[in-house]
């Protein structure tokens, strides 16, 4: 069945100039890119976008991060979508992931791991509205 992700990448991503790796791959996987913006993700929009983590000893590592320099936010579709790229990506922890995947090849550490993927088929959909209108995505 198809469904939607939502997979950002990460300020040390683009930075380090593996964007288009990163995009070439999620092609090669088959993904549909329903709908990609660039974008320097605000501090206050990084605290509501990872809210469900306010209060854990990482947030303002995180929301800082997150919104430290530019991000590709993608809506992607595909069968099975969100476990599909969990899969592609792999564990948090770089040195725990799979051989081949984006966190193994392209991550530097937990907190600078390259990409973000939905967890869930429900966060999903809660992580795509918070970044596309639907009418913007390419259906």
């Amino acid at each position: 069945m198809k469904n939607r992700t939502l997979a950002i990448i990460k300020p040390d991503a683009v930075n380090n100039g593996y964007s288009g790796l990163i995009i070439d791959r999620i092609i090669k996987e088959k993904f549909k890119i329903l709908g990609v913006k660039i974008l320097k993700i605000p501090m206050k929009q990084a605290e509501r976008f990872y809210a469900i983590h306010r209060g854990k000893e990482f947030f303002s590592d995180l929301t800082a991060f997150m919104s430290s320099s530019a991000c590709i936010v993608l809506a992607l579709e595909k069968d099975n979508a969100v476990e599909a790229w969990r899969k592609v990506i792999g564990d948090t922890n770089p040195k725990n992931a799979d051989i081949g995947t984006i966190r193994k090849i392209y991550a530097k550490n937990v907190g600078e791991n390259a990409v973000h993927g939905s967890d869930s088929n429900e966060n999903a959909a809660l992580e795509i509205a918070f970044f596309f209108d639907e009418a913007s995505l390419i259906v």
